[in-house]
């Protein structure tokens, strides 16, 4: 049987088969070159363990080392009985039950519910097998989604697990075949997409290719055949690929980069002027590298200077891009480079500004994409520039949007070839592709229609809003004005390493009565990457991530913090800024678009739920009244968002 298991068979034929001959199978399905020993004993006690456990279920199926690709590991064991799933971390030796090997595993079965299809009916549970810890009262208790908390049991008593299992849980008919060679559905963060696909896996595996979302694979097709085509016939082109918040344009643009940067012809490289999310990814692929040399011969094993450079090279930031080029009329050594968040480049007034005041070009009189083009046309032969853009997503002074682009194409560079998903009425040169346009939300995986509902928010039109929420039935959004609540709330519904974090509008200004510092300097990478035990991660739910921070980047539960300079007046949005000690009403067209924006982001970085705190406001701080948050609160709930206080009421 063909599984994504090293070793699969019935536990009837587990139990008659060799040691040997299981040892051999394992073995030669590993994936490194050097297979250590201390992994050769594990193995040899996991399969006399086993052989005793299953005398009992040999009508259940044993699977061993099963992969879990979102994650890039493996799991110990998975044994399917009476059609639930049972999955097995084995720490031999270990004399208690530590609290990362429990996350371990929980991540394991979470992970088959969500994304390995056959897997989403059926009820998964988790054991942590500690062979030398006490033992434990064993129970199964499920969660909402029929996956049980971790149990925790050591050599002596796994079988208790089992019956149990035949006491408390269903039985269900499971075609054990179907099962085993199940789709398996990722949606990786965009963290775990980089790392993977750094690896040189393939975009196909780690994405989804269900029939509701836009196949990446496609896009990236797409894009590699205009590369191609600007080779052969020596031409300058741009690829335009947009889309919605969440669908896929980083990872898309990042599959492009790595599968491209191994060629010498090309230099292709990633580039974005997105701070925080280049500083991430960077920092992201240098600790996986050097954690794979854990498990790898010397001689293969790299520096982290080596890898540090590597990283650096492959994710540059944008801006060290433009003034490498100002010091120079030499064409850069890149053939094809991918702009991320193009819409977010500068346009001329902000450009100019900036070349003047920090790099002392007095005389620069060009947009950021207009000097950008020109740095790539300095090539004789082809070039390719390939823009992401996100749909509603500028969000600061000077962010010009696509317009940009097209009107340095028009004035600039008439000659270039422009791939795009739409026609641009100034543009002549444009083919038409719809696969380069992403129109599917693929970051949060329990809800394609989480970017739709935000935009109805943002808009104000709690009807559709409404309406769409309420068959969003897998991806909660909760309102309270306890911020103590709110937080408790978002720990209670992550499991497993499910990352949760504080995230609020840059100009929340007066959330600082509720400890909520915007103006606090975030360290993006450690709060990103760093696990549950230090305080300057996102789990521990004190610095808070703005807009700016968190652009580009998500995690699976969120506790957006709203302020009233984003507030309802006579049903409508009206944008505030705080300055100096009051809030002063936004009227210039772009800076309101940019706080709608702001809200845009921060409702559309959480994968999994959403908790929105609002404040109750103060009577005797005038920068604080009640009404200025009461409207936001009874809007929200107009929109169908629920009310945490009224939900635990009615659960009792």
């Amino acid at each position: 049987m063909k599984s994504r298991a090293s070793y699969s068979s019935s536990a009837s034929s587990f139990i008659k088969s060799s040691p040997e001959e299981i040892l051999g199978s394992l073995s030669k399905e590993h994936k490194f070159r050097v297979l250590e020993q201390e992994q050769i004993n594990s193995w040899r006690f996991q399969i006399d363990h086993l052989k005793n456990v299953l005398q009992e279920i040999q009508s259940s199926w044993i699977f061993i080392e099963f992969e879990i690709p979102r994650i890039g590991k493996r799991a110990d064991v998975v044994i399917v009985h009476e059609g639930n799933i049972f999955v097995l971390e084995y720490k031999v030796g270990a004399t208690q039950y530590d609290s990362l090997s429990i996350e371990q595993v929980y991540d394991y079965a979470l992970d088959l519910k969500n994304f390995h299809k056959e897997s989403h009916p059926l009820t998964i549970v988790p054991v942590l097998i500690a062979t030398e810890a006490p033992q434990v009262e064993i129970s199964i208790a499920l969660d909402y989604d029929n996956v049980a908390k971790p149990i925790k049991c050591n050599k002596d008593n796994l079988a208790q697990v089992f019956k149990a299992a035949r006491t408390s849980l269903a039985k269900h008919d499971l075609d054990i075949d179907k099962w085993a060679n199940s789709v398996y559905m990722p949606t990786p963060t965009i963290i775990e997409a980089a790392q993977a696909l750094y690896k040189d896996h393939k975009v196909e595996d780690i994405s989804r290719s269900d029939a509701g979302a836009i196949n990446l694979s496609r896009t990236s097709s797409a894009v590699s055949g205009v590369i191609d085509y600007a080779k052969v016939n020596s031409k300058k082109t741009i690829c335009l690929i947009t889309g919605v918040p969440g669908a896929g344009k980083t990872l898309a643009g990042l599959n492009i980069a790595t599968s491209r940067m191994g060629n010498e012809s090309e230099h292709a490289v990633f580039l974005s002027g997105n701070g925080p999310l280049v500083t991430v990814l960077r920092e992201a692929l240098i600790q996986d590298e050097m954690k794979s040399n854990k498990v790898l011969p010397k001689e293969d094993k790299i520096k982290k200077s080596d890898a540090e450079r590597k990283a650096t090279a492959f994710i540059q930031n944008i801006h060290h891009f433009r003034d490498d080029n100002l010091t120079t009329a030499e064409p850069p050594i890149e053939k094809v480079v991918v702009f991320d968040e193009a819409q977010r480049a500068w346009n001329k007034e902000q450009t100019s500004s900036f070349m003047k005041r920090k790099r002392g070009q007095n005389d620069f009189d060009m947009s950021e994409p207009n000097f950008l083009l020109s740095v790539m046309d300095r090539h004789q032969d082809w070039c390719v520039v390939i823009c992401l853009i996100g749909e509603g997503q500028e969000i600061n002074t000077g962010e010009a949007g696509i317009i940009e682009w097209i009107s340095a194409l028009r004035d600039n560079f008439s000659g270039w070839e422009v791939f795009s998903p739409h026609a641009f009425p100034e543009l002549t040169h444009v083919k038409i592709n719809s696969d380069l346009h992403l129109s599917v939300s693929l970051r949060s995986f329990r809800s394609e229609n989480l970017s739709k509902f935000v935009g109805y928010v943002i808009k104000g039109d709690s009807i559709k809003a409404a309406d769409l929420l309420s068959v969003m039935h897998d991806y909660p959004i909760l309102v309270t004005r306890d911020l103590s609540k709110a937080k408790d709330k978002v720990r209670a519904m992550a499991r497993g390493s499910e990352r949760i974090g504080l995230v609020a509008s840059s100009n929340a200004i007066r959330l600082k009565p509720d400890g909520v510092f915007v103006k606090n300097e975030l360290d993006p990478a450690m709060w990103f990457l760093k696990d549950k035990t230090d305080i300057r991660s996102s789990f521990s739910l004190e610095d808070v991530a703005t807009e700016f921070d968190i652009q580009g980047l998500e995690i699976d539960w969120a506790c957006l913090c709203w302020d009233a300079n984003f507030r309802i007046e006579d049903e409508e949005w009206q944008t505030y800024n705080f300055s100096g000690t009051k809030w002063q009403k936004v009227r210039n067209e772009d800076n309101i678009r940019y706080v709608a924006n702001s809200y845009r982001v921060l409702m559309t970085r959480a994968r999994q739920g959403l908790v929105i705190y609002v404040p109750p406001g103060n009577q005797q701080d005038e920068t604080r009244l009640p009404e200025f948050y009461d409207g936001i609160y009874s809007f929200l709930k107009a929109c169908g968002v629920v009310d945490l206080d009224g939900m635990e009421l009615a659960n009792g």
